[in-house]
């Protein structure tokens, strides 16, 4: 009775294993691999992945997404692509592409529904992830961007320890509540000696869609100066814009929708601090 538990025991060692030698082999077809990552939910993480991914891509880049939120799978929305079918071959899950080539996985394509909710415990949320991990197809990409759920529970934990990353963004608010959540990510990024490529303020204002005013309706600038009291490099400020948000909801990030709008010309510079940041040795 005992040699067969440890049989059962050895034998799914070996399976985990074999799943990590996989992720390693599936990786290192990446040249760089990047993290999003916020301490609370709602400050417009998904929105940013999206459109950072979206702005390497109008750089030439060959760009992959992976939304790794479990519970808020929102980017196949912010892409156009809900409804999609996944392809399984041989050789594993083939990403959906966009029709600007970036390359895309979520949980939420594998949901019979969007209202559904993932009733998941720990274990099985971490176990999806690295078998996304070890088994989707995303061949030769110059970056994968990594959708992180909110906060520095399983998953984002999971990612951190599991892939070889080039760094980490984190995106916060001007609210005091929120940056305090964010100063533990930083923490936590800071504790796996992982790079953190640097801080997103995001909604910094609003800009009214009338006069085109910034209202600081959430403070200003309190992002940047948490970052410097962290030693942290800050990317920039973000406004809330109403065109980055309808872009997103009719699946067509802002910066490919409106690559010429204000709110566009920021992204682009924080993704350019991105770039020479992890593409400096390449």
């Amino acid at each position: 009775m005992v040699s067969k538990e440890v049989s059962k025991e050895d034998e799914h060692k070996l399976a985990l294993m074999q799943q990590d030698i996989e992720i390693v082999k599936r990786m290192s077809k990446i040249k760089h691999k990047i993290a999003i990552m916020s301490g609370k939910g709602g400050v417009g993480k998904s929105t940013i992945a999206v459109n950072i991914a979206a702005a390497f891509a109008r750089k030439g880049y060959k760009v992959g997404i992976m939304d790794a939120d479990v519970h808020g799978p929102n980017v196949p929305r912010m892409f156009g692509l809900e409804g999609q079918n996944l392809d399984f071959n041989e050789n594993g899950i083939v990403p959906i592409e966009t029709g600007s080539g970036i390359k895309v996985m979520s949980v939420g394509f594998l949901l019979s529904s969007q209202e559904v909710p993932v009733i998941w415990r720990g274990p099985a949320k971490t176990g999806a992830i690295k078998q996304l991990l070890s088994e989707v197809i995303w061949d030769d990409l110059d970056l994968l961007v990594i959708d992180n759920p909110p906060g520095t529970g399983d998953v984002p934990l999971t990612i951190l320890q599991t892939l070889p990353l080039d760094g980490v963004v984190l995106v916060t608010t001007p609210q005091s509540v929120v940056q305090e959540d964010v100063i533990k990510s930083v923490n936590l990024v800071k504790n796996l000696n992982i790079p953190l490529i640097g801080v997103i303020e995001n909604m910094s204002g609003f800009i009214c869609p009338h006069c085109k005013t910034e209202i600081p309706v959430f403070g200003k600038g309190n992002g940047a100066k948490m970052a410097e009291e962290m030693n942290v490099p800050f990317l920039g400020m973000l406004p809330l814009d109403m065109e980055t948000v309808e872009a997103s909801d009719i699946g067509s990030p802002i910066v490919l929708k409106m690559p010429e709008s204000e709110i566009s010309v920021k992204i682009t510079k924080i993704v350019d601090k991105i770039e020479s940041k992890i593409f400096k040795d390449s």
